[in-house]
């Protein structure tokens, strides 16, 4: 029993936060590691051992920005679920790619899919931004204010990708996820949660410029400061140990072994951070999730990617693990339990 149910236990209507639908879309052009290879100095068996992803997704047309994917992952969720737009009280975006800096995508993203009974946010944590918008959205709906909360992780990555570095270029995709939060009178939905961050982390992983810090300026457009830039073996370094940490820390903290957990929803952003995060926690290849050899990492949209591929794997009350480490640092894991069975 978590903290979470120990202290709310003997209330029966107690609100807990559920998943209750999800959405998903990713552009279809598909960059391939040897379409990558023709660009800058790499090669397919480099990027696939060190990465673990072979190709990647990305939204060619130019007048088209996060936003664009955003609205194709609510739409498809609002679609299967049969839902009213209407009827979505509050819509986060969590994003590190907005459509501009001024003006919220969320506020855009929530108008243009019809849901003008709600308000909108944007939410940026670098890769950890679903992660941390588990956390918000769950709040709202345990306050009992709030019914119907979306739930959408989506970045358009190649507009900050530098195509010339290979350091950063193998590795980030464009596409969108979305989730459905509800209250849940069962005990299902998110049981506990382990969120952190560290400043030291804004000189390893960043886009330099564009901020209030640096503004654009032609010196640093001449300078290729718009891009986003990291030191890939101290983050590797901090990613693997935080991740896998705080994994074992919310197993322990809730007395679960490894045979209580069903499945494990990491970040995907390397292979060998997942892997390590997976062997810390002793838990068997079969109940690892992983499409980052299809996607690359999408920033934002990972876990819901991850679960709208494999969500005819989860059963109406499944243990499942959610990891994530991103720029900033930022990093967690989140204990949820899962509220449905696909129809």
């Amino acid at each position: 029993m978590s903290l979470f149910e120990k202290k709310y236990s003997n209330t029966m209507n107690t609100i807990t936060a559920a998943i209750t639908a999800v959405g998903a879309y990713v552009p279809d052009f598909v960059l391939s590691n040897k379409v990558l290879e023709t660009m800058v100095d790499t090669n397919d068996e480099w990027i696939t051992s060190r990465t673990g992803i072979k190709e990647r997704r990305i939204l060619k047309d130019a007048d088209k920005g996060t936003s664009y994917l955003a609205i194709k992952a609510a739409q498809d969720l609002i679609a299967k679920a049969n839902i009213d737009p209407l009827e979505i009280d509050l819509l986060i975006m969590a994003t590190a790619t907005p459509d501009m800096p001024v003006a919220s995508t969320g506020a855009y993203v929530a108008t243009e899919i019809g849901a003008t009974n709600a308000f909108g946010f944007d939410l940026q944590a670098a890769c950890s931004s679903f992660l941390y918008g588990m956390s918000v959205a769950s709040a709202y709906i345990q306050s009992g204010k709030y019914k119907k909360v979306l739930l959408i992780g989506a970045d358009k990555m190649s507009s900050i990708v530098d195509y010339t570095d290979r350091s950063t270029c193998i590795i980030f995709g464009d596409g969108a996820g979305a989730v459905l939060f509800e209250p849940n009178y069962e005990g299902l939905g998110l049981q506990d949660e382990y969120l952190r961050s560290d400043g030291v982390g804004r000189d390893f992983l960043k886009i330099d410029a564009g901020g209030s810090l640096h503004p654009t300026s032609l010196k640093t457009i001449e300078e290729n400061r718009h891009n986003i830039v990291q030191d890939g073996k101290t983050v590797f370094k901090y990613a693997v140990t935080n991740m896998a940490d705080a994994s074992e820390l919310i197993l322990k903290r809730n007395n679960l072994t490894n045979e209580d957990v069903d499945w494990l929803v990491p970040h995907q952003a390397n292979k060998r951070i997942i892997d390590a995060t997976a062997s810390r926690m002793n838990l068997e290849e079969s109940k690892v999730l992983m499409n980052i050899e299809r996607y690359g990492n999408t920033t934002s949209a990972t876990l819901p990617l991850v679960l709208s591929d494999f969500e005819d794997k989860f059963k109406k009350g499944d243990t499942v693990i959610f990891a994530a480490f991103g720029g900033g640092f930022t990093w967690g894991s989140v204990y949820l339990k899962w509220a449905y069975d696909k129809k």
